[in-house]
């Protein structure tokens, strides 16, 4: 149905035919297993960003893709005026992993921003119980929630924001970590806090230890929501199921999506308790894609095979082997992150060319500032590939020092 052809020939086609909001492509990639993938030149890479924390189970899962062309070999579409039993099981199963209470929901959708799309109607139906319309909303500096208007609003990065003003209003950004300028932010005006626990885009930045219990707290106090962003966090990814487990606290709303389904596209809202979960009424939102049979067996496929193939356990420990390698390289002045969620620092700004001399060396990594790279393989990584990489990196570095 493609044809063939060579990575440069593929790319003069792209060029012809695709908008240009991607730039260009670093490669044009033809097929992976496991954390393995090629391109059309048939060069072999070491995937350490699975899609950006997308492929969970890596590429080609023979379990997913079993269960993806059972499922559409049986069911692929409805509309949402009916359901199907793996979107109901799937809501199940997250709730439970979620560890939500009675009275908790979960709304489908297709990606992370429209997740948090949805996260945000949901503030603007919260009042705080005293009947008053709330619409200011807090977020941190550095936050990346979405490209889409909604999640752009919450996404405080102003190259992204300035094109597209006038946003959705009522969104302040204040700095991240410090919980004095949090609790000056939060009172009665305010309809939800938004948070990522480790901040992907920024670099792979943590919040420091008690922020999210001291934000649990004072949105509590002020009837205000806590909405935690797992989209990048959640399912294994920092070897938990979801990041915030170790806070000990209960948010109003979590939303998640890229590995949820193993390389499929599907995202959730899980709404915590009755309360927050009545605040969207039928037909105040809805999708034609979210929650398909395909997408959510895909999901459950995904959340079974973590489940059985002890993945988060692996995440952990190749994950703390991989940041106490890379903490020992020259070059490397700093190391972050839980699990597989890992942002390291550089000793120069080279970053954008440590890509290209990862491509050039056989691994995919990504730069998210001028001296930051962030890995988030798959959660299979083993150890045996994070230390080719670990091997290969202090080549990688000079050759990208050599190229500026």
């Amino acid at each position: 149905m493609t044809g063939s052809g060579s990575g440069s020939e593929w790319l003069a086609r792209y060029s012809s035919s695709l908008m240009g909001v991607f730039g260009t492509p670093q490669r044009v990639l033809v097929r992976g297993a496991g954390c393995l993938v090629w391109d059309a030149d048939g060069k072999e890479y070491l995937d350490l960003l699975g899609g950006i924390a997308v492929n969970a189970l890596g590429h080609a899962n023979p379990f997913v893709t079993s269960v993806i062309s059972s499922q559409l070999a049986t069911l692929g579409h409805v509309s949402n005026f009916f359901t199907s039993p793996t979107q109901i099981a799937l809501a199940e199963k997250l709730l439970a992993l979620a560890d939500a209470p009675a009275g908790s929901k979960v709304f489908f959708t297709n990606s992370g921003t429209e997740a948090n799309e949805a996260a945000f109607k949901l503030a603007r139906r919260n009042t705080g119980g005293s009947g008053a319309k709330r619409t200011k909303i807090i977020a941190l500096e550095g936050a990346f929630h979405g490209r889409t208007m909604g999640a752009l609003a919450l996404t405080a990065k102003e190259a992204y924001r300035e094109p597209f003003e006038p946003l959705p209003a009522g969104v302040v950004h204040i700095p991240f970590g410090d919980v004095e300028a949090l609790k000056d932010a939060v009172d009665e005006t305010v309809a939800a806090v938004f948070l990522e626990p480790i901040q992907g885009e920024a670099g792979v930045r943590p919040l420091p230890p008690g922020y999210l219990r001291a934000a649990r707290e004072l949105t509590a106090r002020v009837g205000a929501l806590l909405i935690l962003d797992e989209v990048q966090t959640g399912i294994g990814r920092t070897g938990k199921w979801l990041a915030s487990e170790d806070a000990g606290i209960m948010p109003d709303a979590v939303t998640l999506a890229k590995g949820l389904g193993g390389g499929f596209p599907i995202g959730a809202l899980i709404t915590y308790g009755p309360e927050t979960s009545s605040l969207l009424a039928a037909g105040q939102h809805g999708t034609t894609f979210g929650g398909n049979p395909v997408a959510t067996a895909a999901a459950l496929a995904t959340l079974h095979a973590i489940e059985s193939q002890h993945v988060l356990a692996n995440a952990a420990a190749v994950g703390g082997h991989l940041r106490a390698g890379l903490s020992r390289l020259p070059g490397v002045t700093e190391v972050r992150g839980e699990g597989l969620l890992i942002g390291f620092d550089l000793d120069a700004d080279v970053a954008p060319a440590v890509v290209q001399a990862g491509l050039d060396a056989g691994f995919i990594v990504n730069s998210p500032g001028p001296r930051t790279i962030r890995l988030a393989p798959p959660l299979v990584l083993t150890t045996a590939q994070a230390d080719t990489f670990l091997a290969a990196f202090p080549a990688i570095l000079q050759a990208a020092k050599d190229a500026q």
